[in-house]
């Protein structure tokens, strides 16, 4: 029975060949999508869940309550981690832990800057990264010890091998065993390094960390096998607070628990408490894989209900020789199943195909599961679901053709199948306007983050971390450096523009409501720091060596509205006990992302010598000249460190690299479903076309132009789009306005959008339906009125 199903199914398709071709391909085209998606999705899922007993791992998040506000995040004083293994037994093993920066690494006459971390001995025994050589116990129990990859030891030593027990100079600073060799970091850990320092060596450097009014450490923890997340919440809540002193930067601080494998998932913070992150992304790519995948159902359902007279005589003769409703509905979803099956070899070769592409525009490093068998149950599964949806309208509609009535070829289809048919019309079309409306606002909100004026040129600028003699000699550095042709003004500051995170609440000022503690964002900078940003002034001067600036500020224009003085300069203010007074007031420039508003930021004049970043503004069009003096100057300067920069608009760009990413696969989205769409829209005319031919004919004879034509074979088509529009217009602005609540500064959703939607969906159904249309019309009257 089943062989004969197939055959059947087989002989319709090459009968039936052009909408065989279109019903196949809309259904691959929607199966390559959703297996793209659904791939990214899980691997999405994959990050950090390789950890043995990650149900045991848990990230400490923090809730700082300032000034009648919540903040939330990550960030816990550098003794924690120790106090809180020494206070609660269920706590098993604890660990301090800062990441994310750059650091020289010295073995003889090689010399490389590598991302490294600072973490506590019970690191290595948390987390499952496989060592090579060395143990987990003692790898980091010594300010003096150093684990480093597999990918470091082969830089410095030639292999892991001859790596273990050597000597490595850190930042020209300490002399660092090698204790521990452990494998390159997987792909799917969030958590990317290439070497590990004892924690203690930066408590040496970074004393400020050891007091319990810090937030400059990141906490893990794994809890003991019986342990009671809850309890242990409940207990380490209000845990600080017995440690903190009096006047703080926070009235209040509280302590929770996050499972660390969903960190990477649920890494945003609102009013405190975490509210989303990547997971939106997933999920919503998760529904526009469903939605996809239903838009090229509807197609095999459209077309298959639309070529039902077609087969009506073969259903009447099958239920004349005795076949029942149950058999014909098995072999329509057998059919359903035969053309889902052919779909989902194409797009197993489409998906192999496009995947290296797909990687490189998600940064993913996806590959084909096929050794997997959960992938090839995955695959069946999809293809009989695939099948069952796209096939059971179209399977119980032509079963229930009562065989008399086809016989006589007296058959009619049910109004209400047509109205079912145009229903499914307006769903997938209405599906692909909300896409093409998404795909215009997500272009224009990236567009606008990448053009808008910051407050400050970030072309032409170029960020140049200060170490060893440039750090510590930074006025001889700027000389010299000023005197490289292509250099137009050089700056220092503590930190990069697009990274500052250094706040405070202990500020003060003549007229500041008493016990209030509204938090600021504090920064050092060099003189010519406004000149070198091209940043502008509002208000009096920039710092100068022509005055004594040592209990100078700069503020920004936020900064002066929390202030509230109507005349700033000269006026008073206090930061962390140096009183000074304010000399400038500096126009906003944006030094965080556009998902937060901007902050009151105050400037200090940095003199102490110890790291951060020059600022170098550079002539147009001299950047590789630059690049090249700077190069031999801080070799001449600065031998023991390798030359490192940075550009700022790319370090702007990388800020955004999610967004950027957002807006690429959401135009191919929006094409493919409109595209998948116009598919079922064709096959649709044609056939009205085919059971029209007669009538057309007729009209033709009777003297009806070529337009009146055409326009009796569009206009219902034409209408159907128009009516898909009018309801995804609320669906679609409701949903970018929801997207769009992620920023605080972000661009509206105007008319202007759904016009260019609108206009985009019909004029590209029009096309679609206009090129069968006026073949229909151009026929001949006397070929039409001579077929039987």
């Amino acid at each position: 029975m089943l062989g004969l199903y197939l055959k059947i199914a087989l002989r319709n398709i090459q009968r039936n060949f052009s909408f065989s071709a279109i019903n196949i391909l809309g259904l691959a085209l929607g199966l390559t999508c959703s297996m793209l998606i659904f791939l990214w999705v899980k691997d999405e899922y994959k990050v950090d869940a390789f950890h043995e007993d990650g149900d045991r791992i848990y990230i400490v998040t923090s809730r700082d309550f300032v000034d009648n506000e919540v903040h939330g995040g990550y960030g816990t004083p550098g003794v924690l981690a120790e106090e809180l293994k020494k206070v609660f037994p269920d706590i098993e093993l604890s660990t301090s832990y800062t990441g994310g920066r750059w650091f020289t690494l010295a073995a003889g006459e090689k010399a490389t800057k590598q991302p490294g971390n600072f973490a506590s001995v019970d690191f290595l025994k948390i987390f499952s990264y496989p060592l090579l050589y060395g143990n987990a116990e003692d790898a980091l129990n010594s300010p003096v010890r150093l684990a480093i990859s597999r990918k470091l030891a082969v830089n410095l030593f030639g292999s892991p091998e001859k790596a273990w027990n050597q000597t490595v100079r850190f930042e020209n600073y300490r002399d660092l065993k090698v204790t521990a060799v452990f494998e390159d970091i997987p792909v799917h850990s969030s958590e990317q390094f290439e070497f590990l320092v004892n924690w203690d060596l930066n408590i040496e450097r970074e004393p400020w960390l050891k007091t319990w009014e810090s937030g400059g450490a990141t906490t893990f923890i794994k809890l003991k096998n019986n342990a009671e997340v809850a309890q242990v919440k409940a207990k380490i809540k209000d845990f600080i607070s017995i440690y903190a002193k009096e006047g703080a930067d926070t009235e209040r601080r509280e302590l929770d628990l996050q499972p660390y494998g969903q960190k990477y998932l649920h890494s945003n913070f609102k009013s405190g408490y975490l509210a989303g992150g990547r997971i939106e992304y997933v999920r919503l790519f998760s529904l526009v894989a469903i939605f996809i995948l239903l838009i090229a159902c509807i197609n095999f359902m459209n077309l298959s209900t639309a070529r039902s007279i077609k087969r009506a005589k073969e259903i009447g003769v099958r239920k004349v020789i005795g076949a029942v409703q149950s058999s014909l509905v098995k072999q329509f979803l057998g059919e359903a199943l035969v053309f889902s099956g052919l779909a989902i070899i194409i797009a197993l070769l489409l998906v192999y195909l496009v995947l290296p592409g797909f990687n490189s525009l998600t940064n993913k490093h996806i590959y084909p599961p096929f050794y997997e068998m959960s992938f090839w149950m995955t695959i069946v599964a999809l293809t009989i679901i695939t099948g069952l949806i796209a096939g059971s309208y179209p399977a119980f509609m032509l079963s229930a053709f009562k065989p008399i009535t086809v016989l006589k070829s007296n058959v009619k289809i049910h109004p209400g199948s047509g109205l079912f048919r145009k229903t499914l019309v307006v769903f997938q079309f209405t599906l692909s306007i909300v896409f093409i409306i998404g795909m215009i606002s997500i272009s224009k909100q990236v567009n606008y983050i990448q053009t808008k004026n910051l407050g400050y040129h970030k072309n032409n600028l170029i960020y140049l971390p200060l170490s060893g003699n440039l750090s510590k000699s930074f006025s001889a550095f700027k000389n010299e450096a000023l005197n490289l042709p292509g250099i137009k003004s050089l700056a220092k500051m503590t930190q990069r523009p697009i990274e500052l995170e250094n706040g405070t609440v202990n500020v003060s000022w003549d007229g500041k409501v008493p016990d209030t503690k509204p938090s600021f964002t504090q920064l050092g900078i060099g003189y010519d720091f406004i000149k070198t940003m091209e940043a502008e002034l509002v208000h009096g001067r920039d710092f100068s060596l022509e005055f004594a600036d040592s209990t100078s500020y700069l503020i920004n224009e936020t900064a002066l509205q929390k202030i509230g003085y109507q005349d700033p300069i000269g006026k008073s203010l206090t930061l962390s006990g140096r009183k000074g007074s304010i000399v400038g007031v500096v126009k906003d420039f944006h030094f965080n992302s556009f998902h937060v508003a901007i902050e009151p930021l105050i400037m200090r004049l940095s003199r102490i010598n110890n790291g951060g970043y020059a600022l170098i503004r550079t002539q147009p069009g001299m950047t590789q000249a630059v690049l090249e003096g700077l190069e031999a100057l801080h070799k001449k300067l600065n031998p023991e460190f390798p030359f490192a920069h940075q550009f700022a608009d790319e370090e702007y760009s990388m800020m955004y690299l999610r967004e950027q990413v957002v807006k690429k696969l959401s135009t191919y989205f929006a094409m493919l479903a409109i595209f998948i769409s116009c598919l079922g829209l064709l096959g649709l005319v044609i056939f009205t076309a085919e059971q029209r031919t007669k009538e057309i004919g007729i009209r033709k004879v009777l003297g009806a132009s070529i337009g009146s034509i055409f326009s009796l074979l569009s206009s219902d088509f034409l209408k159907l789009v128009a009516i898909s529009f009018l309801i995804a217009v609320p669906i679609a602005w409701y949903s970018m306005n929801q997207w769009m609540e992620n920023y605080a500064y972000r661009v509206g959703i105007g008319w202007e959008i759904f016009a260019m939607a609108g206009i985009g969906g019909v004029g590209i159904a029009g096309l679609t339906v206009s090129y069968q249309a006026i073949k229909a019309a151009r026929s001949n009257p006397v070929n039409s009125l001579r077929m039987e």
